[in-house]
């Protein structure tokens, strides 16, 4: 009985014990919606503009892969669905200012980049991209915010 006692009261001190809050959070409704797309799609590529960046250090929060960087909103910037094919799945992002790009794949796995486009601009690349839903985060690096592109297409 007391080591049942025990492990609810450590329960409920977890949950209540301040903490560093999740940078992310898929499951809720993308900042600047979503949009659904096949393999071959048209036109390519798919582009929106968005404000980039957010209050959260995507560095520091635990539940990212440390390859995270820039600072990010809670919910995800973009939501894309896509029917893969035998094309690769390619964002991006172009800005005056240096962006980041934190993607969660379908399977639930993270991944992150900053500047590989060049120029302070991010791109992930999926090879063999899976079908499903990808949440997208466009991070700016120092802090604040800035105007964005986000670019997806299947042209490497």
């Amino acid at each position: 009985m007391n080591r049942i006692m025990l492990s609810a009261l450590a329960l409920v001190a977890v949950a209540a014990a301040p903490g560093v809050s999740a940078a992310q959070t898929a499951s809720r409704t993308a900042n600047y919606g979503e949009v659904y797309l096949s393999a071959g799609f048209t036109p390519d590529p798919h582009a929106i503009n968005l404000t980039a960046g957010g209050s959260i250090d995507a560095y520091t929060d635990t539940d990212l892969p440390g390859a995270c960087v820039g600072n990010i909103s809670d919910a995800p910037d973009y939501e894309v669905t896509y029917s893969a094919g035998s094309l690769p799945l390619v964002f991006r992002t172009l800005s005056s200012t240096d962006t980041t790009l934190i993607i969660n794949a379908p399977n639930g796995s993270w991944y992150c980049d900053d500047d590989s486009w060049g120029d302070g601009d991010a791109e992930v690349r999926f090879n063999k991209p899976q079908s499903g839903t990808y949440d997208v985060w466009i991070g700016t690096f120092g802090g604040g915010t800035a105007s964005a592109r986000l670019i997806v297409t299947e042209t490497p």
